[in-house]
């Protein structure tokens, strides 16, 4: 039972732990945490778009994609070039010991290697969370996300994952909460 203690703790470490490459980008913040619920959320949606996926499998792979980074942190891009993250130790250390550590390192391991349909579609929706946040970052002025949404979008390996991003990109991030325009604006009411 203290192992099982001990991985819930080391899971709240997500909340703690930033997502780093926003400070390349001048705007932007959200923790790992808020970036797995996200992208668990999309592949969701993804899964409701192909029905071809297996849409417990993609969601798990979503909820566990980002786990080690509760011991590594986040390596944006920048510090990819310096310094080398050994993923797998940290894996198999964090899940050695939990009764289910067989089946988070085969999630885990599964997205890196990108060769199942699922895995693609986890790693899809893991860059499309992304691209969520730079057209956000977008539309209130960073011309910065410009660029950026570009190589995410070169990211994209499904149907599924570009068909989705293309709505995004055409999308308001405001839309979903500005679109009725009306009295209610003015006077608080609709009526």
């Amino acid at each position: 039972m203290s192992s099982l203690a001990d991985f819930l703790f080391e899971v709240g470490m997500l909340c703690k732990t930033p997502r780093t490459g926003y400070q390349f980008l001048g705007s932007g913040k959200e923790s790992v945490a808020e970036h797995v619920l996200r992208t668990i959320y999309i592949g969701y949606v993804m899964c409701r778009m192909n029905p071809a996926l297996d849409e417990p499998k993609v969601v798990k792979i979503c909820l566990l994609h980002d786990l080690t980074e509760a011991r590594t942190g986040d390596m944006n891009y920048v510090n990819k070039k310096y310094v080398a993250v050994d993923e797998e130790k940290a894996l198999v250390e964090l899940t050695d010991g939990l009764p289910f550590g067989d089946d988070i390192r085969q999630a885990v391991r599964e997205f890196n290697d990108k060769t199942t349909p699922e895995a693609q579609a986890a790693r899809d929706a893991d860059q499309i969370a992304l691209l969520l946040e730079l057209k956000e970052c977008l539309d209130l002025g960073n011309q910065y996300a410009k660029e950026w949404i570009h190589y995410a979008m070169q990211r994209l390996t499904t149907e599924t994952g570009r068909m989705l991003a293309e709505q995004i990109l055409k999308t308001d991030s405001s839309h979903w909460w500005f679109k009725e325009k009306n009295d209610w604006w003015i006077n608080g009411s609709s009526r």
